[in-house]
């Protein structure tokens, strides 16, 4: 019995030499209270070289909604239930009992203003897919 306990404490070795050899380092500050380390002094920017557009959708019905800016789609839809930034990209959504809109806008070049280029379109209920002009039709004031 002696000798079982000495062969298990052994394979407990490697176990806990692994915990105890971390190369990350712990810190007991809470990250939404730790201080961010100062900006280089001498930042270097480096200057956007490539852009790329973003594809346009082009399909029937959705005349006045692709190529629209935001104020554009509050005009036809009204105010959006949801406002997202990523990037440059921006996502208007809007909805009614019909179904829920989503737009997509990007910028069609370097510094313009965001274009309607991508639109999706699904039922408020359950999500699935709807015909995208459909709700389109459904949603215009």
């Amino acid at each position: 019995m002696f000798m079982l306990r000495q062969i298990a404490a052994l394979a407990l070795i490697p176990f806990a030499a692994a915990c105890a050899s971390s190369s990350v380092p712990y810190s007991t500050t809470r990250p939404d209270t730790a201080t961010a380390a100062p900006p280089p002094q001498n930042p270097q920017v480096t200057p956007q070289t490539s852009f790329r557009p973003a594809r346009v959708m082009q399909m029937p019905g959705l005349d006045g909604v692709i190529g629209s800016d935001a104020g554009g789609l509050v005009r036809q839809f009204g105010t959006p239930r949801l406002d997202v930034w990523e990037g440059d990209a921006r996502k208007l959504q809007f909805a009614g009992q019909a179904c829920v809109l989503d737009v997509f806008l990007y910028p069609p070049a370097p510094g313009r203003t965001e274009q309607a280029t991508w639109v999706e379109a699904r039922r408020q209920t359950d999500g699935r897919d709807v015909d995208r002009a459909a709700c389109v039709s459904a949603l215009r004031r």
